[in-house]
């Protein structure tokens, strides 16, 4: 048995859940999300929460709805309080500055990158050498930072490049003479 499926997923209030069948559509105030939940799962609504489980008591509908259990807590933290992710730019002359639905990176080219962000998604930059990025969704969130961070990933000689905020970047020693 699955020890995350096993714990239910609380619905904050701000957000309306609607089960029909195996079809859940979430709405908050961040935005809504419709999923269909896969069948080897039976979901059910009691006081305010989801809860999960396997309809065949077998491995494979478990780890289901363990998945499914996950899939659905990130939806209902996206539509009450969405999620963000922080980019930080190290390198003498790296800028990032935010225009509307795109993000302008000057990253050591010969050109600008520009970026455009998918909807739903919203960028801001507090300062030249800060990104933040905001959505409802935890996935999309998180390729839209990873695209971002491809650009120029961070070295290990100088540690130059655009890394999360928390990312730890392992230094290597330069060649000796």
């Amino acid at each position: 048995m699955s020890k995350v499926a096993r714990k239910p997923v609380a619905i904050p209030s701000g957000v309306e859940c609607k089960l029909d069948g195996q079809a859940l559509s979430l709405k908050g105030s961040k935005g809504s999300f419709e999923y269909v939940i896969h069948d080897f799962v039976e979901i059910t609504e009691q006081d305010n929460a989801l809860a999960f489980k396997a309809k065949n008591d077998d491995r494979e509908g478990w780890a289901m709805a363990g998945t499914m259990r996950a899939l659905t807590a990130n939806m209902v933290t996206g539509v009450s309080d969405g999620f963000e992710k922080k980019l930080q730019l190290v390198g003498v002359g790296y800028r990032a500055k935010a225009q509307g639905t795109s993000l302008n990176l000057t990253l050591g080219f010969s050109h600008p990158v520009d970026h455009q962000m998918p909807e739903g998604i919203s960028v801001e930059t507090p300062s030249q050498t800060e990104i933040i990025i905001r959505g409802s969704d935890k996935q999309q969130v998180g390729q839209v930072a990873a695209e971002i961070r491809a650009y120029r990933p961070p070295e290990p000689y100088k540690g130059k490049g655009v890394r999360y905020v928390d990312e730890r970047i392992i230094r290597k020693e330069a060649k000796k003479k």
